[in-house]
């Protein structure tokens, strides 16, 4: 995928969790010289997707202050961020819809899941420029994200309730795995998975 087919793909990373398990706002928390979110934010941005958008939950204040000075991300808020993942998932591809009309597919990311690897973020923005309704990487150890979701299938992600996300999609659509390289990237869910992950980078 070119430069140019790589911008038509929007990016919507889920930033909205209230962060129970980890003790506090964990998009905020820092990773070697930069916030989770912030990572999530710079795959994107280097996968070539146009335009990001962050959604935000109860820690609105925080994450937007982060990324207040950059012009290469639309932070938008989730008032209903409580219900679970698919309302920010919703609130995410409505703001992508309000942004571009041409955007034929979105790449979702979490922000917690700092070792999200660029190359996977075009891989399935590819499938999807290609005519995959969703597609998914496969990962050495399995399935996992990104995932990107053709704007054919936006209306269904719309109606999803919730946590699940996109997954309840995944038994009624066609779901395309694009292999990738590596194992599937580590969710920073507490703070030892935090310490964990800055270890490994410390290590040679």
């Amino acid at each position: 995928m070119d430069d140019d087919e790589a911008h038509t793909c929007a990016a919507v990373v889920l930033a909205a969790g209230g962060g129970r398990r980890f003790g506090g706002v964990k998009q905020v928390a820092v990773l070697g010289d930069r916030p989770l979110v912030v990572h999530a934010v710079d795959t994107a941005v280097a996968a070539g997707l146009r335009p990001v958008v962050v959604v935000t939950g109860g820690d609105e204040g925080q994450v937007a202050a982060l990324l207040s000075a950059r012009d290469d991300v639309t932070v938008v808020h989730n008032p209903a961020w409580a219900s679970g993942q698919a309302s920010s998932l919703r609130r995410g591809l409505d703001a992508v819809a309000d942004l571009t009309a041409d955007a034929p597919a979105a790449v979702v990311l979490l922000a917690d899941q700092p070792g999200l690897d660029p190359a996977a973020v075009r891989a399935v923005a590819a499938a999807a420029l290609a005519g995959a309704p969703i597609a998914r990487a496969r990962y050495a150890d399995g399935v996992g994200h990104p995932v990107a979701l053709s704007r054919s299938v936006w209306d269904d992600a719309r109606r999803l309730q919730g946590d699940t996300g996109a997954r309840a999609l995944f038994d009624a659509v066609e779901v395309v795995d694009v292999p990738v390289a590596g194992r599937v990237p580590h969710d920073v869910d507490r703070p030892e998975d935090l310490a964990r992950l800055a270890e490994e980078r410390r290590s040679p």
